[in-house]
């Protein structure tokens, strides 16, 4: 039996009120954002976006520093041949905007029969409503919020049981929890969520419940799933050399 085999099961969580995730104040913070690329192994960065050619991605993975720190503690804590890695971190509005259309367009195409609220609700429930407003961003806006699976010894990403970002029910960071009789390969998934998602808690993260890869620190969702009452991170923007002489001038 693997030592993730005798891991806890991940509890079952309510999707987010995503009304009362934004009436929580943001304390606000100056904490850079920091490019995982910097980082040494095993941590390392796959920009996932950027590399799917999704139109505005950044080629690297930012995230706030306390973010880097802690994330570099989670990959050192995860057993010998294993990789923590990050698919995405801080996200530019326009690629916010972008996932949230396409989805919206997909499902819609699929299911014409959803009226607007339904159809917004089933959106939310894989990419964020896009929003620049200072009090209440998109998570990944923030750099508090981060994209991660986790890799073997050769680099590959290990079977999670979806992909990432595969919008179905099995994505539900808990979903393979419910199988009574899992076979080998659910086994052998559900195990690595729990690895997963027990190392990333630890280092003090949050889930979004129907996400496993998506943890957030800082933001708005992890002051609402981690009882917090205050978020640390509010909108941020790259350190652009256009940005540093405006400061400067």
């Amino acid at each position: 039996m693997s030592s993730a085999a005798l891991l806890p099961a991940i509890p079952q969580h309510a999707e987010p009120d995503w009304a009362a995730v934004g009436r929580l104040p943001i304390a606000g913070s100056d904490e850079p954002l920091v490019p995982v690329s910097l980082a040494p192994p095993p941590l390392k960065a796959y920009p996932a976006y950027a590399r799917l050619g999704i139109p505005g991605a950044v080629n690297d993975c930012h995230v706030r520093e306390t973010v880097y720190r802690r994330l570099l503690a989670v990959a050192r804590a995860l057993p010998d041949g294993l990789t923590l890695l990050v698919l995405d971190g801080w996200r530019p509005w326009r690629v916010q905007q972008y996932l949230f259309e396409t989805l919206q367009d997909i499902l819609h195409e699929h299911h014409p029969e959803l009226p607007p609220g339904e159809l917004d609700a089933r959106t939310r429930e894989f990419v964020a409503e896009p929003s620049r407003a200072p009090d209440r961003p998109s998570p990944h806006l923030t750099g508090g919020a981060v994209d991660v699976t986790l890799c073997d010894a050769d680099g590959l990403p290990l079977d999670m049981g979806t992909l990432f970002d595969e919008a179905v029910p099995a994505s539900h960071t808990a979903a393979l929890e419910a199988l009574a009789t899992p076979d080998e390969r659910q086994r052998r998934a559900r195990d690595n969520r729990r690895r997963l998602y027990h190392t990333m808690r630890a280092e003090g993260f949050t889930n979004l419940p129907s996400e496993w890869w998506h943890f957030d620190l800082g933001d708005q969702l992890w002051a609402h799933y981690g009882d917090h009452g205050v978020a640390h991170y509010g909108p941020a923007e790259l350190d652009t050399i256009e940005h540093r002489w405006r400061r400067q001038l």
